[in-house]
């Protein structure tokens, strides 16, 4: 038990969880210290069950069946209980104990009852434990070599109706339900270690189908039915692992089953995981299975994707080439992917002609993946080829002419030493542009954004007053001008704080509060306090029943 500390804790938790843990130290009850272990339930969005092993052979770890525990993660209900029995740590050898004692007590007492008295005791535990009713059906099944006893507990456990409610089982029965059907998995893996791993396969595929089915009317929110898929298909691996089957009818179902949507992923089965058991006569058939149905729909998502991993796991690089280029996306998405596969495989020039494809293909250079032109433009300016890039550069912020287009046409024609003449053509288009458009509510012409990014105050402030803008351009030019005309922003500020004062709301009063201070500022720049008091004064007036508002205002010495 030496490492079970508050620093251990941290260590497993990290230091966000951690602190969370301390807030939940009210919420741990019904703490239950065994040999080594300590249990408790922890109230949180739900009741959690929550288990501290003290000194496994890793050490201090825990488990918690809350859903950011569920996926292996120390929690901040471990931290709590953890807490909580570090609190009481003088107590615990005496309690661990006390809890050795009392399984010596029960193991010998259960040793010295007679047969007959064994099965009363069980007997009574069946009819008490339904669960535990279950299992010992399946497991006499099993013993008994009948599948079919086994097949009909199976069917039985994997049925949604006890839970459901209208044929859906709602959120609340979920983690029943999922917990039920763990139990089927279970029993299938028992089988598999009893011997009748032949069975097992036969069971999970069943099972596999039955569960796909049935997850389409689970509320599965927390994924607890999808760690039972996970769990299924780890125990079909494991039964062909001691099977052995046939490598062709092993290679056939594996690529039936990636291809079919009925399972849907649920059991998310890759056939590689499959590769010592098909070894290469079943390799052979796998992959000539899944070229001719790869053929048969070039553009099927799940015959993508299993050529796909055929290929890279092959390390066929044109391999994956073909099922990319068999459907390439007008966006240039699917030539990027080429581009980098090739650079992987250090093909760095076959990479630059597909991204170069890519734009040369884009219907429309608007539309184009913007991650494309980054790597076409990265290549060519690492080739010193910088005229290229802002080539590049200046057809897609023709294209789309938005800020950032700009922003990298100016960053690509810097580098090239051609800034001031690119700068020209790119400001006329976006000003013939504003003159077409007129500012609306989802924004104001480019064109302003874009001088105010050159830091071109005077110039943005003139088309403004020619074109327009909207109220955010305005107010980030009159932000930007006020400390040398503080007059013209002065004239800004009035005309955005006028009709806020019409509305309510704690983020319009601080939106106001911000104006009155920019325009208290100007008026201190122009020598005008005592203007501003008078406005001020008259405001406080008109406003007086906003109480947050006049709250707000006092609290910045307005």
């Amino acid at each position: 038990m030496e490492g079970f500390s508050e620093s251990a804790l941290r260590a497993l938790a990290g230091p966000r969880s951690f602190e969370r843990g301390r807030g939940y130290l009210d919420a741990v009850s019904g703490v239950e210290v065994g040999d080594g272990w300590v249990t408790a339930r922890v109230h949180g969005t739900e009741r959690y069950e929550v288990e501290l092993v003290l000194d496994g052979p890793g050490g201090l770890s825990g488990d918690c069946d809350c859903p950011y525990g569920m996926e292996g993660n120390f929690c901040k209900h471990l931290v709590a209980l953890g807490l909580t029995v570090l609190a009481q740590r003088e107590s615990l050898p005496r309690q661990r104990k006390a809890a050795r004692d009392r399984a010596q007590d029960l193991d010998g007492w259960l040793s010295g009852l007679s047969k007959d008295a064994l099965l009363i005791l069980v007997r009574e535990q069946i009819a008490e434990d339904r669960q535990l009713r279950r299992r010992l059906e399946l497991r006499a099944a099993s013993a008994r070599g009948d599948l079919a006893a086994v097949r009909a507990r199976i069917r039985d456990l994997l049925d949604i109706s006890p839970f459901a409610q209208y044929g859906y089982v709602a959120y609340a029965d979920a983690r029943a339900y999922a917990d039920q059907a763990g139990q089927a998995v279970s029993a299938i893996g028992a089988l598999t270690g009893s011997g009748r791993a032949d069975d097992a396969i036969t069971l999970t595929r069943e099972a596999m189908k039955l569960l796909a089915a049935a997850v389409e009317n689970v509320d599965d929110s927390d994924g607890w039915l999808g760690q039972v898929g996970t769990d299924l298909a780890d125990t079909h691996l494991e039964a062909c692992r001691a099977a052995r089957p046939d490598p062709e009818e092993l290679a056939r179902w594996l690529v039936g089953h990636a291809l079919c949507d009925v399972d849907d992923g649920f059991t998310d089965i890759d056939p590689l995981d499959y590769e010592e058991i098909l070894g290469e006569d079943g390799l052979t058939v796998l992959r000539k299975l899944a070229v001719e149905a790869w053929r048969g729909n070039r553009r099927g998502w799940a015959e993508k994707y299993l050529m796909e991993r055929l290929a890279k796991a092959g390390g066929d690089v044109y391999a994956v080439i073909a099922v990319y280029a068999a459907d390439l996306s007008p966006s240039g998405h699917t030539h990027l992917a080429i581009a980098h596969e090739l650079d992987t495989a250090r093909r760095p020039d076959e990479a630059l002609r597909w991204a170069e494809r890519g734009i040369q293909d884009a219907r429309d250079l608007a539309a184009v993946d913007t991650a494309l032109v980054d790597y076409l433009c990265d290549r060519y300016t690492q080739a010193d080829r910088l005229s290229d890039a802002v080539a590049v550069r200046r057809d897609h912020f023709r294209a789309r002419r938005t800020l950032l287009a700009y922003q990298q046409l100016r960053a690509a024609a810097r580098a090239a030493d051609c800034w001031q003449a690119e700068r020209e053509g790119a400001l006329a288009l976006l000003r013939a542009e504003a003159e077409q458009r007129p500012p609306s509510w989802y924004g104001g012409p480019v064109l302003i954004d874009a001088l105010l990014d050159d830091k071109a105050l005077d110039a943005a402030w003139q088309a403004a007053t020619d074109i327009g803008a909207d109220d955010q351009q305005w107010l980030t030019l009159a932000d930007q001008v006020r400390p040398i005309r503080p007059a013209d922003a002065l004239g800004v500020y009035h005309r955005l704080a006028e009709p806020l004062t019409k509305e309510t709301g704690n983020a319009i009063y601080e939106q106001l509060t911000s104006l009155l201070l920019s325009i208290r500022d100007c008026h201190r720049r122009l020598g005008t306090g005592e203007e501003f008091t008078t406005y001020l004064t008259a405001l406080r007036a008109g406003q007086k029943r906003k109480r947050n508002l006049m709250r707000l205002l006092d609290q910045h010495g307005l």
